[in-house]
Order: C-alpha cells, then sequence, then structure tokens
C-alpha cells in the first residue's frame, strides 16, 4: 500500500466502523435509486442519465464524508469533443463509482450477468450498457461491435476496462482486444486513464482507507488505419506505466503530478 494510504488511516476499529457506514449508505442508496428507476422511463437518455448520475455524486460525497477518500484528476483537456473510447485501469470498485463524475455522459461495456444482479443491474439497464454475453465467443465481439457503434454514434462515450477484471497495484493481466477493435471500426481516439485507487480501496477489501486517489487522463490514441492489436500495445503501456509511477512501484517523471500541477479535488462536487 502506498505512503499516504499506510500512515495516515486511524485505528481498525474506526477504519471497520467508516467503512461499515459507506458500505450501508451505498446499499441503501442503489435500493433507493433501483426502485425510483421505473419512474424515468418517459424520459430520453440523457434525462435519465442526469437523474441516475446523482446515485454516483452522492456516494462520492459519501466516500469522502465516512472514510476520508477524496480524488483528484489530471488531464482533463484531453478529453476530446466527439465521443471515443475510454479505456480505463481496473483496480477496484472505485472507478465505476466516480468515473462517472468526470468523464462526459457514458455507457460502459460489461459482463451481461451483472444486469441480472437485484436492485444495481436493475438501475444499470436503464442507461442502456454495452452487455456482453461471454460465453457467446466471437458472437459477443460482434455484439460489443453492433452496440458500440450504436452508443458512439448516439454521441455517448464508450468506457471499457480492458483487462476484464480487477487487478492489484503492480499486478499485470492480458489486455483484451474488443475495445481496440471497437475503436479501430469507429476511427474514434481512445483516450486512456491511469489511477491508483486500487491503495485505497484495495480489491476484494471491505476496508477503504483515506487518503487521496490519483486520476491520470492520457492524450487521446488515434485509431483511423490501424490494427487493434497495435492500438492495444500502446493503450496498455501509457496505462501500466503511468498507473506504477501514480502507485509509487516507479519513479515518476511526469510533471503532471508535481506539487501545484493537480486540480482541485473533486470528491465534493
Amino acid at each position: 500500500m502506498g505512503t499516504e494510504a499506510m500512515t495516515r488511516h486511524p485505528g481498525r476499529a474506526r477504519l471497520v466502523l467508516r467503512s461499515a457506514l459507506f458500505w450501508f449508505g451505498l446499499a441503501g442508496s442503489t435500493v433507493v435509486f433501483a426502485l425510483a428507476s421505473p419512474l424515468l422511463l418517459p424520459l430520453d437518455w440523457h434525462g435519465r442519465f442526469r437523474v441516475m448520475s446523482q446515485w454516483s455524486r452522492f456516494n462520492a460525497w459519501w466516500l469522502q464524508r465516512t472514510c476520508r477518500l477524496r480524488y483528484r484528476v489530471t488531464g482533463r483537456e484531453h478529453l476530446t469533443p466527439q465521443a471515443a473510447v475510454l479505456m480505463c485501469k481496473h483496480q477496484s470498485a472505485w472507478e465505476t463509482l466516480v468515473l462517472q463524475r468526470f468523464i462526459p455522459p457514458q455507457v460502459w461495456v460489461l459482463k451481461r450477468e451483472l444486469m441480472r444482479i437485484p436492485f444495481f443491474g436493475w438501475g444499470m439497464a436503464l442507461m442502456d450498457p454495452i452487455a456482453v454475453d461471454r460465453r457467446a465467443g466471437r458472437r459477443a465481439m460482434a455484439q460489443m461491435l453492433t452496440q458500440g457503434l450504436d452508443r458512439l454514434g448516439r454521441g455517448l462515450w464508450v468506457v471499457v476496462f480492458p483487462e476484464g477484471t480487477r487487478t492489484r497495484p503492480g499486478e499485470r493481466v492480458r489486455y483484451k482486444l474488443g475495445g481496440a477493435v471497437l475503436a479501430a471500426r469507429s476511427g474514434r481516439p481512445v483516450i486512456p486513464v491511469a489511477h491508483n485507487a486500487g491503495l485505497y480501496w484495495p480489491k476484494g477489501s471491505f476496508l477503504k482507507y483515506p487518503g487521496t486517489v490519483d486520476v491520470e487522463i492520457g492524450p487521446p490514441i488515434p485509431t483511423q488505419g490501424r490494427e487493434p492489436g497495435e492500438i492495444m500495445a500502446e493503450v496498455a503501456a501509457w496505462i501500466e506505466a503511468r498507473t506504477d509511477a501514480l502507485c509509487g512501484l516507479t519513479p515518476d517523471p511526469s510533471p503532471a503530478t508535481a506539487p501545484g500541477a493537480l486540480e482541485r479535488d473533486t470528491a465534493a462536487e
């Protein structure tokens, strides 16, 4: 765990209490929003997004209040005016909660099984995610391409976690090509995102540690005329290098993370 998370957290009993309070609020808000979601059906997609995104706004605020876990973002200038494919490091549930706070209107590529989770899946279904049946083999890729091109054409960003699973800081898994295939087929750039949330919200952990998650949005990676494998190799290289630096696993040469260069904390927005 990073130095800040190790040295600034309170005693274990207080950690457990704060984490329990957060989970209670998260569960309660999920039930409330899910039960209210049928009332949103008459609205268009953007109207539903504005309402449902208040769930992430509340829980980002609640995470700060209960667990003292904030975040700060650099690289917002790399978010292109046109909808693109965003590929993000996947270390915990934190990014699935907070990405909605600083990425334009978006849909996620996810496992179809998640739609069957009571309450959480019901609310998610309302937002037209790209739900893929991983057991479908090649048909899964066709599903993702069809739905992904539709969402991009509607002006919605497509968020992909290319590892397909959560990983611990320093852990490596093979990046899946689906997001790169969609980017190549659409010609839209890939926006890579690195962060160090795994230091404070560890994979599979009940406890949440106080501190500040650093998020870095990278420059657009062009896709037109390129092969998916070439695109993904560049994406993975950038994400892994920047994630290692943000997690303190390698020296960080980036001036973007120098003192005073970070944008204001946005957890309380």
